[in-house]
């Protein structure tokens, strides 16, 4: 008599990704968490390290093949607590409760770009995975379709980086405060190109570089982390100027045609 066969087992070194999402939502969560307590640095710190581990499990789960549908879901599920609303709360919590309403208005609409922006991705991220199924070797899009919400975390928050790296300084007010982070998810809803760095390539003589480059960064976000921080989101603020200026030439020139 045949044995009969159990439930099918699963690696637990490929559970890891999926591990790492989820350690990402705890990081987010805990931000929430901090930022109720006034303790916004340490806020603004989780969500950097949720940035971190978004950027990771993705790429761990294709080094473990151990990509999965759930895995997909709860990827974007989690992008959005941590992108979205820890976000969103931090700064509502931070710089926006004074203006009451008006405040939690445009929380609500970051909030709710960041969920387009990611429902955006996901139907073409599904579209181009179909679309390489059928033609063999077909080549990836080198670029985003509006800022990524990881990105757009990122910028919104720059207000937070500036106060803490100008502690005299007056605070931004309010309603500037609340049109900045609706600007941001009007960005990450937005159809502007903006450059994928899964794209980039470089040649093998010049990984030193790179590897220093990161090294450097690394030292420079432990030793100085706001000024730090304001660098990395103005270089990426100049990266969207261009790549605006370059969607709106390139428009231009398809209606000369």
């Amino acid at each position: 008599m045949p044995e009969a066969r159990g439930p099918s087992e699963l690696n637990l070194v490929q559970l890891l990704p999926n591990l790492m999402t989820i350690a990402a939502m705890c990081s987010g969560l805990t931000g929430i968490r901090f930022a109720t307590t006034d303790q916004f640095g340490a806020a603004v710190a989780m969500i950097l390290v949720a940035a971190l581990l978004d950027g990771l499990d993705g790429r761990l789960a294709r080094l473990l093949n151990s990509e999965s549908e759930i895995g997909a879901e709860l990827d974007s599920l989690v992008d959005f607590v941590n992108f979205g609303v820890a976000p969103g709360l931090i700064i509502y919590l931070w710089g926006l409760h004074g203006v009451q309403s008006g405040g939690w208005i445009a929380t609500l609409v970051y909030a709710t770009c960041c969920l387009l922006r990611l429902a955006r991705f996901n139907i073409g991220n599904r579209a181009q995975m179909d679309k390489a199924a059928e033609v063999d070797g077909e080549k990836q899009a080198t670029d985003f379709t509006g800022v990524p919400s990881p990105a757009g975390a990122m910028l919104a928050m720059l207000p937070i980086y500036v106060s803490f790296m100008l502690p005299d300084a007056p605070q931004v007010p309010s309603w500037a405060l609340a049109f900045y982070i609706v600007l941001i998810g009007g960005l990450m809803i937005s159809r502007i190109p903006t450059p994928s760095f899964k794209s980039v390539t470089i040649l093998a003589d010049n990984v030193r570089f790179v590897v220093v480059g990161f090294v450097a960064l690394v030292a420079a976000l432990l030793t100085f982390p706001w000024q730090t921080m304001v660098a990395v989101a103005v270089g990426y603020i100049l990266i969207l100027i261009k790549s605006a200026w370059q969607f709106r030439k390139n428009r231009k020139g398809l209606r000369g045609l």
